[in-house]
């Protein structure tokens, strides 16, 4: 089978504006395109990019709230439940203009029992709104390198939230990187999550380099992610060591 792959603009050809980014990506070979925080583009020139290219945008984050206060997302947090509920509202519109399929929402840094119940209650309602336009909402553990803090941690804290809140349009964005820094066993969690995957992302590791760069094995996780019935394209999700156009030979490999 042919994989496609899906650029994701917060990581890859960052030096460009998002409609220039997403043209970039068509004529690298991309299929799809994903982005972190769109919200400062004109909606009218990433939708015309959009439609240019033939791309489709997977999907944005809800915003991180005071970034330079150390804020990495609203949804979990105590007492900020409306900033939260904005942020949703926000992510659910912008995506919706742009075709996305779904919206990331960030849970933030926090901890504790009142902590879960804030992030579940916050998620039944971005379901609730994501449902009213025909999309889904994703939930992405981080790992505590990357993100110390962050309140969402493992795929099996992950599962339970998404059978807690029980609504058919929540689903795990599994990010191979971020599972194997912080779990390992990319394969087994893929098997078993397999039926709750809304997307997959991917990055070399330890140093969220280019995919063939590392120790994940990026062939056998492909060659895995298709035989346990994943169809969707793939987000790469990684820094490019130098320019970005300069870092994409794993294409052809993984293709």
């Amino acid at each position: 089978m042919t994989r496609q792959f899906s650029a994701n603009l917060g990581f890859l050809w960052r030096e460009l504006a998002l409609p220039d980014a997403i043209r970039a990506a068509k004529a690298s070979g991309f299929d799809a395109v994903e982005c972190h925080w769109p919200y400062q583009e004109p909606v009218s020139e990433v939708q015309l990019a959009l439609a240019e290219t033939g791309l489709p945008i997977l999907g944005l984050n809800t915003v991180r709230g005071d970034v330079a206060a150390g804020e990495n997302g609203l949804s979990a947090l105590i007492g900020r439940e409306s900033e939260a509920r904005a942020a949703i509202d926000q992510a659910v519109s912008h995506g919706w203009a742009l075709g996305a399929r779904h919206v990331h929402v960030m849970a933030g840094n926090a901890v504790g029992d009142g902590a879960h119940a804030c992030f579940v209650e916050n998620l039944s309602y971005a379901c609730t709104v994501a449902a009213k336009k025909g999309m889904r909402v994703v939930i992405e553990p981080l790992n505590a390198h990357d993100a110390p803090g962050y309140f969402l941690r493992t795929t099996v804290q992950a599962a339970n939230i998404i059978a807690e809140v029980g609504a058919g349009n929540l689903a795990l964005m599994f990010d191979c990187y971020h599972v194997a820094r912080s779990e390992g066993d990319v394969a087994g969690r893929l098997e078993t999550l397999i039926p709750i995957i809304g997307h997959i992302q991917f990055a070399g590791v330890p140093d969220r380099g280019p995919p063939l760069a590392g120790r994940l094995d990026y062939r056998q996780v492909f060659n895995d992610i298709s035989r346990f019935g994943y169809d969707g394209a793939l987000g790469a999700e990684y820094r490019p060591t130098g320019g970005t156009e300069g870092s994409l030979g794993w294409m052809d490999v993984l293709r």
